[in-house]
């Protein structure tokens, strides 16, 4: 795959922001890389490209929040995020991408402009009370979006942010969900054909940018006030949200 010069700089740059997004805002920007590198690549291929990216980026920022994950969060969005793997799986390649990305985009950004407006940007004195078939619901969409096109941040942002946990909690428990989707991911693209020697050879160039990505993530966590996370990580969801709707109209 000959891509050039800028395509390989910008694939680089989709890495680092996969990496800074995934420890340090709970994942609100990963979804950007199969869009943007899809302007070089087929679609197909920039999905297969990306998947051992973020897979080697989970497994390095799992060892970083290590036991600080909500396991009784985990456990009401993994079930429905199989089930999303598994419909996503079947629809691949027979569903339009584009409905997928609107749909997602236009519910990530409405949730966006919700919290905006209604103030409720603050910083959370204990985690919020929401229904476990919300939860269930949000994992079953992230699994299937995510399978299609690496776009499972949003769904699982939304259930996250009205949980208002704690700004590591929150981070913990998005890597965590995306490690065990990530790898449950592998067997299904394995069988569908997905992967190809080009693929994996791009996906090898460019994975030791990972630890790079996920150490400035990890220091941008550090140094952002409580509050002005929630308020950055509402607002990358509704660009990521806006960045998926305007793929799916245009």
């Amino acid at each position: 795959m000959d891509i050039g010069i800028s395509g390989w700089i910008v694939a680089a740059l989709c890495v680092l922001i996969t990496g800074i997004s995934k420890a340090g805002l709970g994942g609100a920007l990963g979804g950007l890389a199969v869009p943007v590198m899809s302007i070089w690549l087929a679609p197909r291929d920039a999905v297969a490209v990306v998947l051992p990216i973020l897979i080697a980026t989970d497994l390095v920022g799992i060892r970083a929040w290590k036991g600080k994950a909500d396991w009784a969060d985990l456990k009401l969005l993994l079930p429905g995020a199989v089930i999303g793997i598994a419909a996503g799986s079947l629809a691949f390649g027979l569903m339009s991408d584009a409905l997928v990305k609107a749909t997602v985009g236009l519910i990530a950004v409405a949730f966006a402009v919700d919290r905006i407006f209604r103030a409720r940007i603050k910083k959370p004195a204990g985690a919020g009370g929401v229904a476990g078939w919300f939860g269930t619901l949000c994992g079953a969409v992230s699994g299937f979006t995510s399978t299609l096109a690496h776009a499972g941040g949003p769904p699982v942002m939304i259930y996250l942010l009205k949980r208002q946990l704690p700004r590591e909690t929150f981070v913990a428990t998005s890597v965590y969900f995306f490690t065990v989707i990530n790898l449950a991911k592998l067997p299904f693209y394995l069988g569908l054909g997905v992967f190809h020697r080009e693929t994996l050879l791009m996906s090898a160039a460019l994975i030791p940018l990972v630890p790079l990505g996920v150490w400035a993530g990890l220091r941008v966590l550090a140094w952002i006030p409580e509050r002005i996370f929630f308020a950055v990580a509402t607002l990358a969801l509704g660009l990521s949200g806006a960045k998926l709707l305007w793929d799916g109209l245009f």
